[in-house]
C-alpha cells in the first residue's frame, strides 16, 4: 500500500491566529489538489511560538472548539486524513495537543505533548507519556510533538504497536537544527519506520520538514528558509523490505531482557 503524504510547512505569524489559519486551510486545500492522502500542519502554526502564558491562554480550546471542528469539516469536505495541532485547555491547564481527524471527519484521537522544552514548562502542562497507535483509513500512525522524538522510547513503543508512520509536528529551532537533522533519521533506523517531521518557517525555526526512510534515508526535504508544501510516497511495503535487511525489532523481541 502507498499513498501521499503532505507536510505543511507554514509561516506561523506570531499571535495572528486568523491570518495562520486562512494560509493553513489554503495549503490543505493546496497539498489535497495535489493528491495528499494525509496532510499534516505544524506545532503551534495557528498561534507562533513565541507568546505569552496568558496569551496561549487566550488562544486555548477543548478538542470540540471551533478549530478542531473547522477540520473535521475540511477532512470531509475533501475525503482527506489531517493532522491538526492545536492549544488545548482543560480547566486551568493548557497543553500542546494533535487532532488526528479521519477523512469521515471522525475524531480519531488527541494526543498531548509528553516532553516539553525549556519555557515551554513556565506555560503548558505535559502530556501522560501514553504513546497510542491510530489506526486510520490510510494506515496505522503515531504522533510525537517536537521534542518527544528526541527521547528513543516513544518512538519504540509505537512501532512495537505496529505504526508505520510516525508523524512529528514541530517548532524546531535554528540552533537545534543540527539534532533535527540527526533525530528523526535515528528514529527511522531505530524503528524500521517511516518518519514525517514537520516543521515550522522564520522565526526562528530551522524549516527543513522532512519524510525519512525506514532504514534512515531522507527521502524528500523541504527548505530551511520558506514555506513549503513537501509531499512524497510513502510505500509501505518498503518497511518490510527493510526488515527483512536490518532486522532490529526482530532481534529484539527474541532476545533476552536487558
Amino acid at each position: 500500500m502507498s499513498i501521499l503524504v503532505a507536510a505543511i510547512q507554514m509561516h506561523s505569524v506570531p499571535n495572528q491566529p486568523m491570518k495562520n489559519l486562512n494560509t493553513a486551510l489554503k495549503m490543505v486545500r493546496n497539498a489535497r489538489s495535489q493528491g495528499a492522502g494525509i496532510i499534516v500542519l505544524p506545532e503551534l502554526w495557528k498561534s507562533g511560538y513565541y507568546l505569552s502564558k496568558e496569551e496561549f491562554g487566550f488562544l486555548g480550546e477543548n478538542k470540540k472548539g471551533s478549530t478542531v471542528r473547522k477540520f473535521q469539516e475540511l477532512a470531509m469536505e475533501l475525503g482527506v486524513v489531517l493532522v491538526v495541532p492545536f492549544i488545548e485547555k482543560e480547566e486551568k491547564n493548557l497543553y500542546i495537543s494533535t487532532a488526528v481527524i479521519e477523512k469521515s471527519g471522525d475524531l480519531l484521537a488527541c494526543y498531548r505533548k509528553s516532553f516539553l522544552w525549556g519555557r515551554e514548562k513556565e506555560i503548558f502542562s505535559p502530556g501522560e507519556r501514553e504513546y497510542e497507535a491510530v489506526q486510520t483509513s490510510v494506515g496505522k500512525i503515531g504522533i510525537l510533538i517536537c521534542y518527544d522524538i528526541e527521547f528513543p522510547e516513544p518512538s519504540r513503543h509505537l512501532a512495537l504497536q505496529g505504526v508505520e508512520l510516525i508523524i512529528v509536528p514541530s517548532v524546531w529551532s535554528i540552533p537545534a537544527e543540527p539534532r533535527w537533522d540527526i533525530q528523526l533519521p535515528a528514529r527511522a533506523l531505530d524503528n524500521t519506520v517511516f518518519v514525517l517531521g514537520v516543521n515550522t518557517a522564520y522565526e526562528g525555526s530551522c524549516g527543513k520538514s522532512k519524510l525519512i526512510a525506514p532504514d534512515g534515508r531522507v527521502l524528500a526535504e523541504a527548505p530551511a528558509n520558506e514555506p513549503c508544501i513537501l509531499i512524497h510516497e510513502v510505500n509501505f511495503d518498503l518497511i518490510r523490505e527493510t526488515r527483512k535487511k536490518i532486522p532490529y525489532l526482530r532481534d529484539l523481541n527474541n532476545s533476552q531482557p536487558i
